[in-house]
């Protein structure tokens, strides 16, 4: 299926929507006053090493600490696999073929045995206090994190990412000619001239050898001039800001699967049309400029489907729904055949539903941005062969997806546990900010609960033997008071105990669980 990449500038964003047959699959943006940093490049001071998590801080300028575990941490002689790049090797690859992964960090605690466990010195043996490092940062800070860093530079170009520390060649998993892959690989290591590992990214497929000289020399040039900058500065400092969201775009998206891609800015098109006819020129006739009078974010209808990209339930054509719950650290995706009720066979109907949650459910993650622990609740399926339809097609749908997922079986409970790489926030957090009136709950307490709340505060206020010029007053919401009307019975009966008369006055600016007595 083609695509169609729409980008939107402006004075203070720059907004990017990739659009599969109408519909809105990935959207990404950057503002002006917050542009996202990963990919970036600083020299960075060890502000603190935690031998208790083998992790270490990192002070990089920024308003958090970069995080550093030991196995991203570059030793002389190490074979490994920057974990910023582990999507692009393919599964099941020998080690022939493809250098070992360390083990991933986890997102929270790791015990030191993890370090010991994978054959790493500790990381007390490897960095101290005050000592200064290059680093790349992997992850934008998320929630209270600070973001997650490596020493391993990897140096993206069009059909390579170049690992200056490394000295070996990967195949991105998604070239599955083995046929193409080794002539790819044979290619590369022809033309390498140093110590430094490549990774051919997918893009590569049909790549000549012209095309990789040319990006071998960049990425080249590229790795003296950061060499050459971090001598010139004093740590803490930015060393090389990544690309911009149109070039990462281009130099990441811009494939022959792509039909057109539309740019609504005259000087941004100039920019990106120039770059093209030098870089890409093959490429040169997709990029188009958007001059007509509707603006295409309208056309495609990209902010409606942002807008229920944000919703928690999400309809399927059937008439079943998904819905989707963000806890701390975990999404839960819940199967519902809501309106489809069948023919006649239940199972049937159940198979129909979980097929089709199952295209819904990779779209919206991969839509949101969704990261981390994902737990998929499908209706229950009696049958075993049902069962790995519907964990088939759910592989086959992350297939799609350009960053890194696995996926457990079925279980019993009809529960997926599956998990996918996540480098910044997810769409939820990007384009909203925890609710202001219920305080990231999700929720409010009833009416009825509050006023139960007030009786209980009202009972605790000492008894006076004469009332006649006593009284209590109440400060409560207008919708509080609305309701106090309807327990009036129970409200006489507190002011029996408390022998005091309860003047309420309500104001519009009170959170509605908020009440205050003022008693003499």
């Amino acid at each position: 299926m083609g695509s169609e990449i729409l980008i939107h500038v402006t004075d203070e964003e720059t907004k990017v929507a990739i659009v599969e047959g109408g519909r809105l699959v990935e959207y990404f943006f950057d503002r002006k006053q917050s542009q996202g940093i990963v990919g970036n490049i600083y020299k960075g001071r060890v502000s603190k090493v935690l031998p208790g998590m083998q992790a270490a801080f990192v002070d990089t300028g920024l308003e958090k600490a970069a995080f550093l575990y030991v196995d991203d941490v570059f030793v002389e002689g190490a074979e490994t696999l920057p974990d910023a790049l582990r999507e692009e090797v393919p599964n099941g690859a020998s080690a022939e073929e493809e250098p070992p992964a360390v083990p991933s960090a986890p997102e929270g605690e790791a015990p030191p045995e993890q370090a010991k466990r994978s054959g790493r010195r500790p990381i007390e043996d490897i960095l101290t206090d005050g000592q200064e490092l290059l680093i790349q940062t992997t992850k934008e800070p998320i929630s209270t994190k600070g973001p997650r860093a490596t020493t391993y530079i990897s140096l993206p170009g069009r059909y390579l990412v170049f690992m200056p520390q490394v000295n070996h060649i990967g195949v991105s998993r998604r070239i599955t000619n083995e046929a193409e892959r080794q002539r790819l690989k044979e290619i590369v290591g022809n033309l390498r001239t140093h110590k430094g590992g490549y990774i051919i990214r997918t893009v590569a497929e049909g790549m000549t050898e012209d095309e990789a000289r040319m990006d071998m020399v960049f990425l080249d040039l590229l790795w003296e001039d950061i060499k050459t900058k971090k001598e010139s500065v004093r740590a803490p400092a930015l060393v090389r800001v990544d690309l911009d969201v149109v070039f990462r775009t281009i130099r990441d998206y811009l494939t022959n699967e792509v039909d057109r891609l539309f740019i609504d800015n005259q000087k941004e098109y100039q920019r990106v049309l120039e770059f093209v006819r030098t870089y890409l020129p093959a490429y040169a006739e997709k990029i188009e400029y958007w001059n007509r009078k509707d603006s295409m974010f309208q056309i495609y209808s990209v902010d409606q489907q942002v807008a229920r990209a944000l919703e928690k339930k999400v309809w399927l054509k059937s008439g079943g729904y998904l819905v989707i719950d963000r806890a701390e650290a975990l999404t839960v995706v819940d199967v519902n055949t809501g309106r489809f009720v069948g023919e006649k066979d239940p199972e049937e109907t159940i198979l129909k539903t979980n097929l089709e949650a199952v295209e819904e459910i990779a779209h919206q993650l991969r839509l949101r941005n969704i990261g981390g622990i994902i737990i998929l609740d499908f209706i229950d399926m009696e049958k075993e062969k049902n069962r790995e339809k519907v964990f088939s097609g759910l592989q086959e749908m992350l297939a799609r997806d350009k960053a890194r997922t696995n996926a457990l079986k079925i279980s019993d409970l009809g529960l997926v546990e599956m998990s996918r790489k996540r480098v910044r926030e997810d769409l939820v957090h990007l384009l909203g900010e925890t609710c202001a009136y219920c305080d990231g709950k999700g929720y409010v307490k009833s009416v009825r609960t509050i006023i139960y709340e007030i009786f209980e505060d009202l009972r605790k206020i000492p008894q006076v033997r004469n009332a006649k010029d006593r009284r209590v007053i109440l400060y409560v919401h207008p919708d509080v008071e609305a309701e106090l009307s309807s327990e009036k019975v129970f409200l006489d009966a507190v002011q029996q105990v408390i022998r005091r008369k309860v003047i309420i006055k309500s104001d519009p600016l009170y959170h509605i669980e908020e009440f205050i007595i003022v008693s003499p």
